[in-house]
């Protein structure tokens, strides 16, 4: 009877070579580089998001803190025009996946600054329209995807928790008026809601805690 042994150890050897070209052609992403990260955002990003200990113009978002995923994400949508604004197109164009990992990686380990909720008066809206939304409208609330103190989830719904109302205000009116199209889900959202109650929501979000 033929021994199978020489086809079987022929077939180890070649499975044995062939694994490590296997396995490098999934290799996951290196691990992000925070020094490259942080000359990226010394030399590219500082002029609208601070880089110090500051929180920066109330018009850009606070990044630090942020997911990196949902960064990496958002950078690349504005390089592909998923996500369109002029600005951003044009510092995102400039980046490679690798520059984008490490500068979202730099800010994510950042803790955020606190902010503060500028109107007393609307506190309370802002906080019910969060913790559950406006049923009579069917709109949900702010907390089943961005989460009870506002942390979100990464890659898909960022971190709210501290960031500025006047870009949460823009931001939501953007996907309102559909300026903003990277969230389907948003644009049901804000679709439903006012200006008061989006500055209200909004105001709530910036002092969060």
């Amino acid at each position: 009877m033929k021994s199978f042994a020489p086809v079987l150890s022929s077939l180890l050897l070649a499975a044995t070579l062939s694994s490590p070209v296997a396995a490098a052609g999934t290799q996951a992403p290196a691990k992000p580089d925070l020094a490259k990260g942080e000359a990226i955002a010394t030399n590219v990003c500082a002029a609208c998001h601070a880089v110090d200990a500051g929180r920066g113009a109330p018009a850009n978002p606070l990044l630090k803190g942020q997911h990196p995923e949902y960064l990496v994400k958002q950078l690349t949508e504005f390089k592909n025009d998923k996500r369109k604004n002029p600005v951003m197109k044009g510092f995102a164009s400039m980046l490679s996946d690798e520059d984008m990992r490490n500068v979202a990686a730099f800010y994510a380990s950042k803790p955020a600054p606190l902010g503060a909720a500028k109107s007393k008066a609307t506190v309370q809206l802002g906080e019910k329209i969060y913790r559950g939304g406006i049923a009579d409208r069917g709109v949900p609330a702010c907390a089943a995807c961005h989460g009870p103190t506002g942390s979100g989830i990464p890659a898909q719904y960022p971190l709210l928790r501290g960031q500025h109302a006047d870009y949460t205000i823009a931001q939501m009116q953007a996907f309102r008026g559909k300026t903003r199209e990277n969230s389907p889900q948003m644009i049901g959202v804000a679709a439903k809601m006012n200006d008061a109650e989006i500055q209200a929501v909004s105001d709530y979000i910036a002092g969060m805690r």
